[in-house]
C-alpha cells in the first residue's frame, strides 16, 4: 500500500513511490542491501534466504507476471519459516504500544529491501489499528503474520457480462463509480498460520488489516508499487453492503458467495505509519 504520513527524527531508508508516500519526504542513505561477501561456512541468516529467493523468483517479473506455482510454493515455504525473532523483532517493542497520537494508532513500517523487481518489508501493528482496504495492481503479494492475531478481509473484483438484459436490470440502480466485488477472506488469523498469498486478479487482491491483539505481518511484494507510467499505484477503497445497491436481487442462481460494492477514496485521514529503521540481519547482495 502507498505510505503517507509524518515521522520522527529518524527515518527509513529510501523507498519506492508506492511506499514513499506513506513516509516522510526526509530519509537517511539508501541501504537497499550492502555488498559483502559470506565468509566461508557461515549460514545464510532467514532473511538472507529469503532475500536470495525473491531475487531469483522475481527475476523476469513484472505488472501482471505472476510466479510459476513451484516458485510461489517455494517462497512460500521459506516465508513460512521465518520467525519475529530472526528479523529482530519482539512483542514488547515500543512498535507494538497502544499509544495513540489525537486518537490515532500509528502503525509502523519497517523497510528491508527494494528493487524494482521485488519489496521485502514488515508492518508492525498495535493492537485495535487498522490498515485500510488497499489494492495491489498487477502485483503478487506474500503477506506473513510473524506473530499476534490479525482479521483480514479481502475482495476479488467480479467481471461482470456487458450488454445483457440480466446485468443491466442487475446494475441498474448501482451509482457512478461503484464496483462489484467478491469476498476471498473475512476471518481471524492467529500466529503461527501459514503464508497467505494474493494475486493480480485473484486472491484477494484487496485487502484490509486489522489487528486484534498487536501484531506483524512481513510482506513480500513482486513487483512493488510504483505509480509511474508502470501504473502500479495504490488505490484505497470504502467498502458498502450488497444489498445496499441490488436489494435481495441475487447475481447468479444458487451462488453462495459473499458480495459486495467497493469505492474509490482518498487515503483515510486515520491512517497514520510510521516508518522506523530496521534493526534486524542486513541483506547482503552478491
Amino acid at each position: 500500500m502507498r505510505l503517507d504520513a509524518k515521522l520522527a527524527e529518524k527515518k527509513p531508508p529510501e523507498v519506492s513511490a508506492g511506499v514513499r508516500e506513506l513516509i516522510s519526504e526526509k530519509r537517511p542513505p539508501s541501504k537497499k542491501g550492502r555488498r559483502k561477501h559470506k565468509k566461508p561456512g557461515q549460514m545464510p541468516s532467514a532473511v538472507q534466504r529469503l532475500f536470495e529467493t525473491c531475487k531469483e523468483i522475481f527475476a523476469d517479473g513484472g505488472t501482471g507476471i505472476v510466479p510459476s506455482p513451484e516458485d510461489v510454493a517455494r517462497l512460500r515455504s521459506v516465508l513460512d519459516n521465518v520467525r519475529a525473532s530472526d528479523v529482530g523483532l519482539a512483542q514488547n517493542m515500543p512498535y507494538f504500544r497502544r499509544s495513540a497520537t489525537n486518537g490515532i494508532l500509528p502503525v509502523t513500517y519497517l523497510h528491508i529491501y527494494e528493487c524494482d523487481k521485488f519489496s521485502i518489508g514488515i508492518f508492525c501493528l498495535p493492537a485495535s489499528s487498522v490498515i485500510p482496504l488497499h489494492n495491489h495492481p498487477g502485483m503478487t503479494v506474500f503477506s506473513k503474520l510473524l506473530f499476534g492475531s490479525m482479521h483480514i478481509k479481502s475482495y476479488d473484483w467480479v467481471n461482470m457480462p456487458q450488454n445483457s438484459d440480466e446485468t443491466n436490470d442487475f446494475l441498474h440502480f448501482k451509482p457512478p463509480g461503484v464496483r462489484l466485488a467478491k469476498v476471498k477472506t473475512d476471518a481471524t488469523f492467529t500466529a503461527p498460520c501459514t503464508t497467505s498469498v494474493l494475486y493480480p486478479e485473484d486472491g484477494g487482491n484487496m485487502h484490509c488489516f486489522t489487528a486484534r491483539t498487536s501484531c506483524a505481518v512481513l510482506d513480500v511484494l513482486g513487483p512493488p508499487y510504483s505509480n509511474t507510467e508502470e501504473g502500479r499505484d495504490c488505490t484505497y477503497y470504502n467498502d458498502f453492503p450488497y444489498t445496499k445497491f441490488s436489494g435481495d436481487a441475487k447475481l447468479v442462481a444458487d451462488d453462495d458467495g459473499v458480495y459486495a460494492w467497493l469505492e474509490e477514496r482518498k487515503k483515510p485521514d486515520d491512517f497514520f505509519v510510521v516508518g522506523a529503521i530496521y534493526n534486524g540481519p542486513e541483506v547482503m547482495e552478491q
